[in-house]
């Protein structure tokens, strides 16, 4: 899962946006650095990317990449996954459009945001003023963010090339997700096991 996941799923589990949105940026044990409220979000974060992992559907949809590619189709699985959330919000959301949960989101991040490690501060930033979690639904976006994180991370370069497979299979990961992220959301919304 990727940011809008992670968001969503924070919400439906009572935890902090920020510590389920810091997560990738926080090394180690969480506890000895922030609160137990951040902290406790980040080691959800870690545990929803651990069942996520281990889920017979992303096995099989991590299949459906050429196996050229399927090292980093786990990276571009996690933004596939916000693309069909984005997409199909009205069965899932929590507000009425992404926009508004975009909003409502940011509205309690951004005024502590400065406690927080400078990459994440510009990756909040830079997903605000690019209206990332909107603009998700458009799966030529998703290629910009594909080829983005490829420039940026010279030894993923094969992820530019994972749209490809994304649009042959997009039928087949839709369905995947579809099965999926309901479990997920129960998952979270138990306290995951």
């Amino acid at each position: 899962m990727n940011i809008l996941a992670h968001l969503h799923l924070a919400t439906l589990a009572h935890s902090s946006l920020i510590g389920n949105t810091v997560a990738d940026f926080v090394k180690g044990n969480p506890y000895l650095t922030y609160h137990s409220d951040i902290a406790d979000g980040i080691m959800l974060h870690r545990k929803i990317d651990n069942l996520i992992d281990n889920l017979h559907e992303v096995k099989q949809a991590k299949l459906l990449f050429r196996k050229s590619h399927q090292r980093v189709a786990p990276i571009t699985l996690d933004i596939v996954w916000d693309h069909f959330l984005s997409k199909h919000w009205v069965n899932y959301g929590l507000l009425p459009s992404v926009t508004q949960f975009n909003q409502v989101t940011k509205a309690h991040i951004q005024p502590y945001i400065d406690a927080y490690p400078v990459d994440y501060q510009h990756f909040m930033n830079a997903m605000w003023q690019g209206s990332w979690l909107e603009n998700y639904t458009s799966i030529d976006f998703v290629g910009n963010v594909l080829s983005g994180m490829a420039n940026r991370r010279p030894k993923l370069y094969l992820l530019k090339e994972t749209i490809v497979d994304i649009k042959q299979h997009y039928t087949q990961l839709e369905s995947l997700f579809f099965l999926l992220y309901p479990k997920i959301c129960l998952a979270v919304k138990e306290g995951i096991s």
